[in-house]
């Protein structure tokens, strides 16, 4: 099988941390964004994967280049010259995405973060027999998404509704499909979108199925959506009895440390809080709801929450860091500095305190 994932483009939601990588390749609970997704999709047999991008593909390919061999799965990328929208991308990696095989072929959306339940969605597939499914996630207001209007007994979609003003239903697309080559008959090479253009057209003839999503989702492309996404993805963790959360005196709740992370004594770490590889994180500090990047070090008695710590930055000493405070890579937070939803570029230092949220350059 073979799949292929909307890389897209710049990730400007997520900068200042998508000025140092592509925003697939920003690290999301320890590991990049869309490893999450290679990682599923080669534990259901998909043997190649193809990413749709328009930005920075050599960056791309020779960092997953490791992970091609890693996971023993074949990793191309199918580039675009101008951006193609959600559709236009599967017109161009038509020739990749087709073989004599005949089988369905996944689609998903890089920011989004879920347990991807892919094995019950090919059964899905197969039970209705028609050309795609799509997969659907509740939400509580849904009159800020386009809504799934589907028959609820069989999962057959009738129609899509751009942001309803009155309650049509709490479905949405969760950018994770499943389609039949002959979709890819439907689709022109020029820019264009799957969910206002191509999907109405496969649901008016009676040919498009929705899933809808077990456990948690959430798209991950903006900063205040990825902190919410780490607690849901370490919940889930915990539900599943992962082996990987941290434990002891100084834990609260769910917490990912990675194995080579120093953590000094005295201090107080959780809830949802990830610190990646290689971070040192001094006695006294205290961690809440934050995500804490490789080589990051955090001096005695700093407090973070809310909040996105970069590669190689260092907070200093009884410094607090709050307010979804941004700081992208090697970013320098002075002593007893306090940052109030700062959104700080790469390779700055930080003397002043910032009171009100604003962006640093």
């Amino acid at each position: 099988m073979k799949a292929l994932i909307l890389v897209g483009g710049f990730g400007t939601r997520l900068r200042p941390l998508t000025l140092s990588v592509p925003k697939p390749l920003v690290d999301f609970a320890n590991k990049p964004m869309i490893l999450h997704q290679i990682e599923a999709l080669k534990a259901i047999g998909v043997t190649e994967v193809v990413l749709a991008i328009n930005y920075q593909p050599e960056v791309m390919l020779n960092f997953l280049k490791e992970y091609e061999k890693k996971l023993d799965i074949k990793i191309t990328c199918s580039q675009e010259t101008e951006p193609l929208g959600t559709a236009g991308p599967l017109a161009l990696a038509r020739d990749k995405l087709i073989d004599d095989s005949g089988d369905p072929f996944f689609v998903l959306n890089s920011d989004v973060i879920s347990e991807y339940p892919l094995k019950e969605m090919i059964q899905f597939h197969k039970s209705h027999g028609m050309e795609a499914s799509i997969m659907v996630t509740k939400v509580e207001e849904p009159s800020k998404y386009g809504v799934v209007v589907m028959e609820e007994s069989t999962g057959r979609v009738e129609k899509f509704v751009e942001k309803p003003k009155v309650f049509v239903g709490n479905k949405i697309n969760a950018g994770i499909y499943l389609l039949n080559p002959s979709v890819l008959e439907k689709i022109e090479l020029r820019p264009t979108s799957i969910e206002k253009e191509v999907f109405p057209k496969i649901a008016a003839e009676k040919q498009l199925y929705a899933m809808v999503l077990p456990g948690f989702w959430m798209d991950i492309g903006q900063p205040k959506d990825y902190i919410s996404g780490l607690r849901l993805y370490l919940d889930s963790l915990r539900k599943g009895s992962s082996p990987y959360l941290a434990s002891g005196a100084h834990i609260i709740g769910n917490v990912l440390v990675d194995e080579s992370a120093v953590i000094g004594d005295g201090c107080l770490i959780g809830p949802d809080v990830a610190i990646g590889p290689g971070c040192v994180i001094e006695p006294g500090v205290r961690l809440s709801r934050c995500s804490v990047m490789r080589g990051v070090r955090i001096k005695k008695h700093a407090c973070i929450s809310g909040s996105i710590i970069g590669w190689h930055s260092t907070v200093g000493r009884w410094a607090r860091v709050e307010n979804m405070t941004i700081l992208g890579e090697d970013v320098h937070i002075g002593d007893e500095v306090y940052t109030n939803g700062g959104v700080v570029l790469p390779h700055k230092e930080i003397k002043s305190s910032i009171l009100k949220p604003q962006i640093v350059m």
